[in-house]
């Protein structure tokens, strides 16, 4: 049977026990399908029903020690093994399989008045090829993430279209377009719906290039009048980011950074680091810090150490990834990456620190401007950063002032000099008039 569509959303389908139901999803660079699942009871009354889409983000170890960035969204073949409707004692739990060895499942627990995702629980399988092709790690990885869904009452259905992102250990999960009830009583799904905060009125979604903290940096010609001067953005807030390894800070980082998109018209993002959240990992010879603003843009930095045999190793920015997502369908907007960079070097165990404002170019549609930027990504002591290393063109501003200076000394010491010779040489003429 041919899925049918409303205006007003999917129209619901017959069911039957244990039923997936797979529907081509939003084209792009994450094409995903939507999934719905029925689960029955003994009875073959609906116990447990979900439709939702959703994508993964994750960041990988290649076999040259490099990190990527791999896509990984539901196929065709999608299974729902291990789903189980839950009661008063036992926790109910989605659970589904798709791909070449992935699987995610979320379990909920109820009370006498509501019910919550507890946690969820995902495996990808970095043998496959055709999403890790140069893995340096072989086989299933799993991480655990406590979920943060709030309690909704029994009988109701929680509903959230916009976009939704959970981050941990270098995976970003996406869900949209969410129609859930767990732990359904007579085997009928309720018909009145609990909204996730972004669906509310309130809290409209964020969509470029409408998104308050966008400033179109562009010059409008009223004719006959003059063109009239663009209003000057305002840099960024400076934020402060760290990374732990254990309860030991790896990574430290200060600094503020400004987007310069260039589609239709330049646009100027200020990540606000009030919203902004830090991940990433801490290795030997590599590092990444990967900062989400909450507004579905990620920028990921990777650090690598040079000259790893050698007795003075140093440090540098080798890559810079960004994404910037669609916040209601979790469609790509932009994304982009430069794995060429030769930036921000200086020696391991110490910082880099850079003061004035610097531009990253990722591609000819994107710059990262950053500004009181001071970064160590390796052997941080004491959650302290060691001493800095200046940046180049700061160096050379203050050589400047100091050789003129220093010009200027000379220039009066040898007026005072030739003053004070010519004075005594005078003095002496006068003494042998008499």
């Amino acid at each position: 049977m041919e899925p049918r569509w409303s205006p007003r959303g999917p129209l619901r389908l017959p069911r039957c026990s244990a039923c997936l139901l797979l529907l081509l999803g939003t084209a792009g660079f994450f094409q995903s399908y939507a999934v719905e699942v029925d689960v029955k009871d003994a009875s073959n009354a609906t116990c447990l029903y979900a439709q939702w889409m959703m994508s993964f983000l994750i960041k990988y170890e290649t076999n040259s020690s490099d990190y990527k960035n791999a896509t990984l969204s539901l196929s065709s073949n999608v299974t729902h093994d291990g789903s189980i409707c839950g009661n008063d004692t036992q926790a109910a739990l989605l659970a589904v399989q798709f791909g070449e060895g992935h699987s995610w499942s979320v379990n909920f627990t109820k009370t006498n008045e509501t019910y919550q995702a507890d946690f969820i629980t995902f495996t990808y399988n970095t043998n496959d090829t055709a999403v890790f092709p140069d893995a340096k790690r072989k086989g299933p990885i799993t991480i655990v993430v406590k979920d943060t869904m709030h309690p909704v009452q029994l009988n109701n259905v929680f509903v959230c279209h916009n976009t939704d992102s959970i981050e941990a250990e270098n995976v970003t999960q996406f869900f949209w377009n969410l129609t859930l009830q767990a732990f359904v009583q007579n085997g009928t799904i309720g018909e009145k719906e609990s909204r996730c905060d972004a669906d509310t009125p309130t809290s409209a979604p964020t969509v470029l290039p409408t998104d308050a903290n966008i400033t179109t940096a562009s010059t409008t010609t009223l004719s006959p009048a003059p063109t009239t001067v663009p209003k000057p953005v305002e840099n960024p807030d400076t934020g402060n980011y760290s990374l732990k390894s254990g309860n030991k800070t790896c990574l430290l980082a200060t600094v503020g950074l400004q987007l310069n998109v260039s589609q239709d018209k330049p646009l100027l993002i200020n990540i606000n680091p009030k919203t902004t959240s830090a991940d990433g990992t801490c290795g030997n010879t590599a590092a990444t810090l990967r900062l989400n603003d909450g507004n579905s843009r990620f920028i990921d930095f990777t650090f690598v150490v040079k000259n790893a045999s050698a007795n003075v190793r140093r440090f540098y920015l080798k890559e810079v990834n960004v994404t910037l997502l669609n916040h209601i369908n979790g469609s790509v907007i932009l994304s982009a990456d430069n794995n060429n960079f030769s930036k921000w070097d200086a020696s391991l165990g110490s910082s880099y620190m850079c003061r004035k404002e610097q531009t990253l170019e990722i591609n000819e549609g994107l710059q990262i401007h950053t500004f009181n930027l001071r970064i160590q990504p390796f052997l941080v002591k004491e959650n302290k950063f060691s001493t800095a290393e200046d940046c180049s063109p700061e160096v050379d501003n203050f050589i400047v002032p100091i050789a003129v200076g220093a010009a200027l000394g000379g220039l009066v010491v040898l007026v005072l000099m030739a003053y004070f010779f010519g004075h005594k040489k005078h003095r002496n003429a006068g003494y042998e008039q008499f």
